[in-house]
């Protein structure tokens, strides 16, 4: 059982049942679907997505931030405070993704060379408790703007959270299968980064965490984002 604990009491506040091997083999068989048709969507249908993320963001601050300091103690204030910074990283991806991922012409001995941006697949992002909401999105933002999708192993302190960006994202439209939540330990979130239906990890968190991410996405040679 993961629990959640109220760091100003030590009263578990909830308990949640983690995903089992099954789970997670459905979960990333339709992450594998889901990114083949969201990688075919337009930038003004992703951005449309994010504007709604936007929006429910901030209907629902006051709620989103006392879930914040209730499982990892930010003061109310910072923890609204976050939850706005998270609506204002949505809508800017929104507003500049598509110029952020636009063909860059490049000189050469060709007829025409350029640096064209491709989504990859399922990233799997490995956060921790600190900014539980501003983590996720400064993330989930852009890899959603570039045609990617995503599966989120978020720090077990912040259980809630994580489910509560995860329910925000499907009330903003998000196609079944674009974005999870998976309740995990760190180990087998570890295994997980060799899974090949897994594409690239961004993590997020100490050394020796961001030392095995690297050392086991570099077996399967997939691109890393490390923040230690």
């Amino acid at each position: 059982m993961i629990q959640s604990i109220n760091p100003a009491t030590g009263h578990v506040i909830e308990g949640f049942e983690p995903h089992g091997p099954d789970e997670l083999d459905t979960m990333l068989n339709a992450a594998l679907r889901a990114g083949r048709e969201w990688r075919q969507t337009t930038f003004a249908d992703r951005a449309a997505t994010l504007r709604r993320l936007a929006i429910l963001l901030r209907s629902e601050k006051a709620s989103l931030a006392r879930v914040a300091t209730l499982e990892m103690g930010k003061p109310i204030g910072e923890a609204e405070a976050e939850v706005e910074k998270c609506a204002w990283g949505c809508e800017f991806y929104a507003d500049h993704g598509e110029a952020f991922l636009s063909a860059e012409m490049t000189d050469s001995t060709a007829t025409e060379s350029y640096v064209a941006y491709r989504p990859l697949g399922t990233i799997l992002l490995v956060m921790p408790w600190n900014f539980p909401y501003w983590q996720v999105i400064r993330c989930l933002a852009p890899i959603l703007m570039a045609g990617n999708v995503a599966i989120l192993k978020h720090s077990s302190q912040v259980s809630r959270c994580a489910l509560e960006v995860e329910r925000l994202a499907r009330e903003a439209g998000l196609p079944e299968g674009v974005f999870r939540t998976v309740l995990i330990s760190g180990a087998e979130a570890e295994r997980l980064v060799s899974d090949d239906r897994i594409a690239g990890v961004s993590l997020t968190g100490s050394e020796g965490a961001g030392t095995a991410v690297a050392a086991a996405a570099g077996r399967s040679l997939k691109p890393t984002v490390l923040e230690l």
